[in-house]
């Protein structure tokens, strides 16, 4: 795996998993459920004593007092992005023998900020955040202001960022080489200070996953788990009311179209079906339907066909919000990810792209 993050100068230690019994007596713990704690995308709150989440870049914020701040979470969770105050961002690991982990150490005895980003796909590891150790006797701070914009990415593995932490095309998928925080969603949503919530999955499609039937997957496609507030949980619906996005970009396409077993008319019919049901959902938001740059040849071409006419039948229905971009294909030039996967370097190109794109659109 790729170094990507470069260690701040002063002591900050992050990644070193800790008992809790080594922790709880000189520490002061804070729950998930603090006011003070503010979350940025799909977080489920049913339980009294964790938030879970699976999509990425679900992030945790706080301001809190004093030289240190750990983290408890589920064991072997995966992979976040921890930056404190304005140093950079540094990646850690949470593996099955920890639970506790210190994010920071040694600073200065002040308020300090703290934003947590979880970077991987979690519906297999389950990941769970319960709260802080703070200093003995310190306290959270005033909570942090998001953002007043707010973007929504739905997507497949290229809005995940699998493989974008690898620097060998035939590298197969790992956790340790996604990272969300590298991709062309987050990299805009940091361009444009917007929140962005995500949901995505690798091999989803709008009608057909990867290596699907072409006559599609029925079970598990993305308009069949977009409502789901942890994907692949059936039993919790997400409640739209929490975030209403100014604008929303779908990047599907390239998973329906793979192997060149997929039907034209349901392609289309699935965006169809999926752009009315966002419309649905979401009167108001700004809707943009993208390519991604994984497709090439004749597979690109019929996943923009089908986009562009379910734009243009949207128009003649009088919704003049719905939109369409194409970002660059990859032609290798920048570099390839796990399995030909956007590269570090090709997702900073996407979000060139994009950015200039919504800055217009938006206004912003």
């Amino acid at each position: 795996m790729k170094n990507l993050c470069k260690l701040c100068t002063f002591s900050f230690l992050l990644g070193a998993g800790i008992a809790a019994s080594a922790t709880t007596p000189d520490k002061t713990f804070v729950p998930a459920s603090d006011p003070q704690i503010v979350y940025m995308g799909r977080t489920s709150h049913t339980y009294a004593d964790s938030v879970r989440y699976t999509y990425p870049g679900v992030s945790i914020l706080a301001n809190f007092e004093g030289t240190s701040l750990r983290m408890k979470t589920r064991s072997n969770s995966g992979y976040y992005m921890v930056e404190i105050d304005n140093h950079p961002a540094i990646k850690i690991g949470v593996h099955p023998d920890e639970s506790i982990i210190t994010l920071a150490e040694g600073l200065q005895d002040t308020v300090h900020s703290a934003r947590i980003m979880y970077v991987i796909e979690g519906y297999e590891l389950k990941p769970a955040f319960m709260g802080f150790y703070l200093d003995k006797g310190r306290k959270l701070a005033e909570a942090p202001k998001l953002p007043q914009r707010r973007i929504e990415f739905i997507g497949n593995s290229i809005t995940c960022g699998y493989g974008v932490e690898a620097d060998n095309p035939n590298a197969p998928f790992a956790y340790e080489t996604e990272n969300h925080y590298y991709t062309y969603a987050a990299l805009t949503a940091r361009a444009l200070n917007a929140q962005h919530l995500v949901v995505s999955r690798s091999g989803i499609g709008v009608y057909r996953n990867y290596n699907g039937p072409k006559t599609g997957s029925k079970d598990d496609c993305m308009p069949k788990m977009y409502e789901q507030t942890l994907f692949m949980d059936p039993s919790e619906q997400w409640d739209h009311n929490r975030y209403t996005p100014d604008v929303l970009c779908i990047n599907l396409g390239t998973n329906d179209t793979s192997l060149d077993n997929y039907d034209q008319a349901l392609l289309t019919d699935g965006y169809r079906r999926f752009v009315k049901h966002l419309r649905a959902t979401y009167p108001q938001t700004k809707i943009v339907m993208t390519s991604g740059s994984m497709m090439s040849g004749k597979a690109l071409e019929d996943a923009k066909k089908a986009m562009d006419t379910v734009a243009d039948e949207m128009h003649r229905q009088g919704d003049n919000n719905i939109y369409r971009f194409d970002m660059s294909p990859q032609t290798g030039e920048l570099g390839y990810g796990a399995n030909y996967h956007p590269s570090l370097r090709q997702q900073q190109k996407m979000a060139n792209e994009l950015t200039a794109f919504l800055k217009q659109l938006m206004g912003w």
